[in-house]
C-alpha cells in the first residue's frame, strides 16, 4: 500500500514510524504545515540501522502534493483546525482516511464534515485508541458476556501527570473535549449504550491560565445511560504520581477494571497493600503504545475494504456531543440532556438560508 500521512508532530511521527515499518506499506508520503519538519521526519525514518522490508519514505512539500500522488489511504495527524477540511478533501478524492480526534473544533463543523463523508461513501476511522487496548477490550467482553450480572455503575479516570503549555489551551477545546471525550467514547464502546444526560462541574486549583482560557484543570461528570446505568468520569491535568487512565465496571455479580496493572500510579494506604510502582506510566504514548499500533493495523484493513471502520465519524460525534453537554452543564450548574445539544448543533450546521426558515 501507498499511504499519505499529514502532520509530523509528536503523534504524527509515532504513526509515521508505525506505518514505515508495517509489512503492508511499501511507500509512505509525508507532509506538514512546516515542510522542514516533514523532511526531518523522513530523514529520521530512513536513517540509522538497516531497514530491511521497511517502506520507502518521502517528504513532499504540501498536503496538495500528497493528495495529488493518489495514495491508497491517508492518515491525518495535523493540528485540530485542519481536520475537517482534510476529511472533506480526502472524502471527495475517494481516499479512506484515519484521523486523530476531533473531526472539528465545534459541533457544526463536525456535522458538516460528516455529511460530506456520508455523501461520498468513503471510509473514515477516528483515533480513539482505547478501543484497541487489551484492558478495555477485556472489560467490553466481560460486560457483554453477562458475567458481571447487571451493570449498575461505571467509573472512569483520565489524569495527566502535568498540565500542557498555556498556549495549547485556547485550541484544545477544554478538558471535556480534549481528554474526557475519550472516556465518553469508551463508555459507549464498552457498554453499547447511549449517553442520555450529563451533570458536570469543574475547578481550578493550579495555574491561572486555565481560568484565563475559560477552562478547568480538574473536572467531574455524572452520566446517565439509556438503560439507567450511572457513570462517574473524573479528569485532571495535575496527577503528579503519573499518567492514570482507568475504567471500572461494576455489576451485580462482579466487577472488572481496565488500566490497573503494575505501572498504574496508585499507592495503597493499607499496611499490606501494594506500594507505589517503581516506573509509573509517564504519558499516553507509553500507556497506549500497543493500542496505537493496533488501530493503524486495523485501519489498513479498513482501507483495503476488508472490514468496516471500527470507530466511525458518527462515533466521534456522539462522544463530542457528550463533551459539549458537559461544558454547558458546567456553565449552567444543572443537568443537560445530550439530545438538546444534538438538536441545537444540527440547526447550527444548516446552511444559513435553511436555518432561517
Amino acid at each position: 500500500m501507498r499511504v499519505g500521512l499529514l502532520g509530523t508532530g509528536r503523534i504524527g511521527l509515532f504513526h509515521a514510524s508505525t506505518l514505515a515499518h508495517h509489512p503492508a506499506v511499501t511507500e509512505l508520503l509525508l507532509a506538514d504545515a512546516d515542510p522542514a519538519r516533514a523532511r526531518d521526519a523522513a530523514a529520521r525514518l530512513t536513517g540509522g540501522a538497516a531497514r530491511t522490508g521497511a517502506a520507502e519514505v518521502t517528504a513532499l512539500a504540501t498536503v496538495e502534493a500528497v493528495l495529488a500522488a493518489r495514495p491508497d489511504a491517508v492518515v491525518v495527524a495535523t493540528a485540530t483546525d485542519a481536520h475537517a477540511d482534510l476529511i472533506v478533501r480526502t472524502s471527495r478524492a475517494g481516499l479512506p482516511t484515519y484521523c486523530e480526534k476531533p473531526i472539528a473544533a465545534d459541533l457544526a463543523g463536525t456535522i458538516r464534515a460528516l455529511r460530506e463523508v456520508d455523501r461520498n461513501g468513503t471510509a473514515l476511522q477516528m483515533g480513539f485508541q482505547r478501543r484497541f487496548d487489551a484492558g478495555y477490550t477485556a472489560a467490553r467482553a466481560a460486560y457483554r458476556s453477562g458475567e458481571l450480572g447487571f451493570v449498575h455503575t461505571l467509573r472512569t479516570v483520565t489524569a495527566d501527570p502535568a498540565p500542557p503549555p498555556a498556549g495549547y489551551l485556547p485550541t484544545s477545546g477544554g478538558l471535556y473535549r480534549d481528554c474526557l471525550v475519550h472516556d465518553f467514547d469508551a463508555v459507549r464502546w464498552v457498554t453499547g449504550r447511549e449517553i442520555l444526560q450529563v451533570y458536570a462541574t469543574g475547578s481550578n486549583r493550579g495555574e491561572p491560565f486555565f481560568s484565563d482560557a475559560g477552562d478547568v484543570d480538574t473536572a467531574a461528570a455524572l452520566l446517565t445511560l439509556d438503560d439507567g446505568t450511572l457513570v462517574s468520569c473524573t479528569g485532571t491535568r495535575y496527577n503528579g504520581a503519573g499518567y492514570d487512565v482507568r475504567m471500572e465496571v461494576s455489576g451485580s455479580l462482579g466487577q472488572i477494571t481496565a488500566g490497573l496493572d503494575g505501572r498504574t500510579p496508585l499507592t495503597s494506604a493499607e499496611p499490606a497493600g501494594p506500594a507505589a510502582p517503581e516506573q509509573p506510566w509517564p504519558d499516553f504514548l507509553s500507556r497506549f503504545h500497543d493500542a496505537y499500533l493496533a488501530e493503524l493495523d486495523v485501519f489498513l484493513d479498513v482501507a483495503r475494504g476488508r472490514r468496516p471502520s471500527p470507530c466511525t465519524g458518527h462515533d466521534a460525534l456522539e462522544a463530542l456531543l457528550a463533551a459539549e453537554a458537559c461544558e454547558l452543564s458546567r456553565a449552567l450548574g444543572s443537568p443537560v440532556a445530550v439530545d438538546s445539544v444534538r438538536s441545537a448543533a444540527a440547526l447550527r450546521a444548516l446552511p444559513a438560508q435553511e436555518a432561517a426558515r
